[in-house]
C-alpha cells in the first residue's frame, strides 16, 4: 500500500502565497495547488489511499507556553484587508474539510490535542511495512524521510526522497551555487541540530545559544557512547536575557519532545494511536466523482472540473485493513 498522506492546512495556506491578487484569486490557486498536488502523488507514486491530517489547537502549547506565540501575535497584527481574506480563507477550507470528511472515501484525522504532524508521524510509525507520500512544504517532516517515506512539496513540486531530491520531472535537483546535485542531509542529525538550536518559526527557542557547528557536529557524533564530547556540551550552563539560568540538557530534552515527532509524551502517543484507530476504517460513498464537481463549481476551477476523473480517483480509494 502507498498511503497519500495530506498536511491539509499547510498545503491549501501555504499555496495562497505563489500568486499575488485578490483573496478569489489566491483561493482558487490554493484550491488548484492542492488537489493538483494530491493528484500528482497519486498518481507519480501509485497511491492506494489518501489520509487527511488536520490541526487540533495542539499539546504542545499546555506543555511549552511560548510556543507559537508568534503566530499569534502576527495575526493580531493584521491589516483589516488581511483580516478579512483570513476569515474568507477559513470559511472555503472549513467547506473543504467538511466534503472530505463527509462526501469522498478519503481517512480524516483530527484531534482538539494534536498536530497535523503528530498524526502524520503517528499514521507512518502505525503502517511501517507501507509506503508514504507526505504533502507538505514543511521541513519538519525532513526528519520522517526513509526509504519507504517521502516528501512531496506541492507549491514547489520538489520530492525529497531517502537518495536525492528530485524535480518536477524527476530529475535530480541541481544546486546552484555547487552545479551539483542537491543530497538529502543525515535526518537524524538535522532533527538534533534543530532540537538544539531550537525553531524560530514556532518560537522554540535555543537549548544553547550561540553555540558553533563544529561543537555540535562532535556532541551528535558521540551520542551513542555519551562520552566527553556530548557531556562537555549537554552539562553546560548560560544565562538568558531574564538572568534564568539553564541546563543544556534540559532544554534539549525539551525542544525533543516539542520537535521530534516520535518523543512525544506518553499520553500524547496514546492519544495519536487511539485517533488513527477510531479513523483508520473503510468508508462507503458513492459518486465521489459528481460530489467532487459540485465542489469544484462551487470555487468555479474549470481546470480541475474539465478533467475531474483522474482529480477523484484519489478521492474515491477506500481504506483496506490490514
Amino acid at each position: 500500500m502507498t498511503y497519500i498522506l495530506v498536511d491539509t492546512a499547510n498545503t491549501f495556506f501555504r499555496a495562497r502565497h505563489v500568486i499575488n491578487g485578490s483573496a478569489d484569486i489566491k483561493l482558487g490557486m490554493a484550491f488548484h495547488i492542492t488537489l493538483n498536488s494530491i493528484k500528482k502523488a497519486w498518481q507519480d507514486f501509485n497511491g492506494s489511499h489518501v489520509v487527511f491530517c488536520l490541526e487540533g489547537r495542539s499539546w504542545r502549547k499546555d506543555y511549552y507556553a511560548p510556543y507559537k506565540r508568534n503566530r499569534s501575535d502576527a495575526r493580531a497584527a493584521h491589516t483589516e484587508k488581511q483580516a478579512e481574506e483570513e476569515k474568507v480563507f477559513w470559511e472555503a477550507f472549513d467547506t473543504f474539510k467538511d466534503f472530505i470528511a463527509e462526501k469522498t472515501n478519503c481517512t480524516v484525522l483530527q484531534n482538539p490535542q494534536l498536530e497535523a504532524d503528530d498524526l502524520i508521524a503517528g499514521w507512518i510509525q502505525t503502517h511501517p511495512n507501507d509506503d508514504h507520500v507526505i504533502i507538505s512544504t514543511d521541513s519538519d517532516f525532513v526528519q520522517l524521510i526513509a526509504p519507504n517515506v517521502r516528501q512531496y512539496n506541492g507549491v514547489m513540486e520538489t520530492t525529497i526522497t531517502h537518495e536525492g531530491i528530485l524535480d518536477k520531472k524527476g530529475k535530480r535537483v541541481i544546486d546552484k551555487k555547487t552545479n551539483a546535485a542537491k543530497d538529502v542531509p543525515n535526518p537524524e542529525w538535522l532533527l538534533f541540530e534543530k532540537c538544539m538550536r531550537g525553531d524560530p518559526t514556532d518560537n522554540v527557542f535555543s537549548a544553547y545559544p550561540k553555540v558553533r557547528k563544529n561543537k555540535l557536529e562532535e556532541a551528535f557524533n558521540d551520542r551513542s557512547n555519551r562520552g566527553f564530547a556530548w557531556n562537555n556540551m549537554m552539562l553546560q550552563r548560560w544565562v538568558d536575557h531574564n538572568g534564568e539560568e539553564h541546563r543544556v540538557l534540559e532544554d534539549y530534552e525539551r525542544n525533543r519532545k516539542l520537535i521530534d515527532l516520535a518523543a512525544q509524551p506518553q499520553d500524547i502517543r496514546n492519544v495519536i494511536t487511539e485517533t488513527i484507530n477510531t479513523n483508520a476504517v473503510p468508508k462507503t460513498i458513492d459518486q465521489v466523482g459528481i460530489r467532487l464537481l459540485k465542489f469544484c463549481n462551487l470555487y468555479d476551477l474549470k481546470k480541475i472540473s474539465d478533467s475531474i476523473q483522474q482529480y477523484a480517483e484519489p478521492f474515491q480509494a477506500k481504506y483496506q485493513r490490514a
